[in-house]
């Protein structure tokens, strides 16, 4: 913990001589509001809530957090987009909605690239290979069983296009296999048929598998990260199982809209800088799986970009297409 302290500290020191005149730019002018796409008590809203309330300390003004569920965090999106300039509207934006979605659906209502003005990321959190009770709990019979079964392993997932549909897409494409897809309408329907054995397998977030894990009630095969996050180490990654390179996490970062002054994004970047370098902070996001966030909006921005171009790749080769 106090590496990742250390790296977050000196995120923050790099974003202050980027921005120097950070120091002198006000926080926003009035009350705050975080738009998150989802629901309460998710992922995306428990960092969000992290954030606002330590924001709320350090400027001394209203931060509050605001649930617009629905179209996997599209109408949270838009509404961000269209919002005043002024920093008094942020959203805490998702992998769905900013770096998977314009591949999906090119009538959007809004440009990620055009519309958005990044601030900062909060943190990437690596999804979960979960195996239901009657499934192998182990990669190799995992693999075993597509290589006999081709098209029969059953993979739920949040929805079509959603980031844990993708990282299967991914695992497909890398692992030379074929799994059979089964869409749901969100993570707790497809937790449920996999304790019941409806489905054999599915890559789902960390917040919403790890009580599960933690409860003996589905067996984790693998993560999707890079590394391996700190509160799961013991979980092996899918890179480490013979896929070098794999990686699939979800992603998590504080954006506004396009056309906020730089030294307003400045300001903001800096103290969301000073709230992941806070010990408690660090440990509550790392509980969750969320590390590696920090730095400047430059990085953010170049990050969401890598991250669409990556999936769209993905989606073009995979033919995958949202109905409607």
């Amino acid at each position: 913990m106090q590496r990742r302290q250390f790296l977050t500290s000196a995120a923050a020191a790099a974003a202050l001589h980027a921005h120097p005149g950070f120091a002198q730019a006000r926080p926003p002018a009035g009350p705050v509001k975080i738009l998150v796409g989802f629901s309460a008590g998710g992922g995306t809203d428990i960092l969000a809530r992290i954030i606002a309330n330590r924001l709320n300390q350090l400027w001394a003004i209203p931060v509050i957090v605001e649930n617009r569920p629905g179209a996997a965090g599209l109408i949270a999106a838009a509404e961000a987009a269209r919002a005043a300039p002024d920093g008094q509207t942020l959203m805490m934006g998702h992998i769905n909605a900013l770096g998977i979605a314009p591949a999906l659906n090119p009538r959007l209502g809004f440009s990620p690239e055009r519309d958005f003005s990044a601030i900062a990321l909060v943190g990437q959190t690596p999804q979960v290979l979960v195996a239901s009770p009657k499934a192998s709990a182990t990669m190799q019979g995992l693999l075993a069983a597509l290589k006999q079964k081709p098209g029969e392993v059953s993979f739920g997932s949040s929805g079509t296009g959603s980031a844990q549909h993708l990282a299967l897409a991914l695992f497909e494409q890398t692992a030379a296999v074929s799994a059979l897809h089964i869409p749901y309408k969100g993570a707790s329907n497809v937790m449920t048929d996999l304790l019941g054995g409806q489905i054999d397998y599915a890559f789902e977030g960390m917040t919403t598998a790890a009580p599960f894990i933690k409860g003996g009630k589905v067996h984790a095969v693998a993560q999707t990260g890079v590394k391996r996050a700190k509160a799961f180490a013991e979980i092996p990654t899918v890179a480490e199982q013979g896929y070098s390179g794999f990686n699939a996490s979800i992603w998590f970062g504080l954006v506004g809209p396009a056309r906020m002054p730089a030294d307003l994004v400045a300001r903001i970047n800096a103290d969301v800088n000073r709230i992941l370098a806070m010990p408690d902070v660090v440990a509550k996001l790392e509980e969750f799986g969320a590390e590696d966030g920090g730095g400047t909006p430059q990085r953010f921005d170049a990050f969401m970009r890598d991250e669409r171009a990556k999936w769209a790749r993905l989606i073009q080769a995979r033919g995958i297409r949202v109905e409607g």
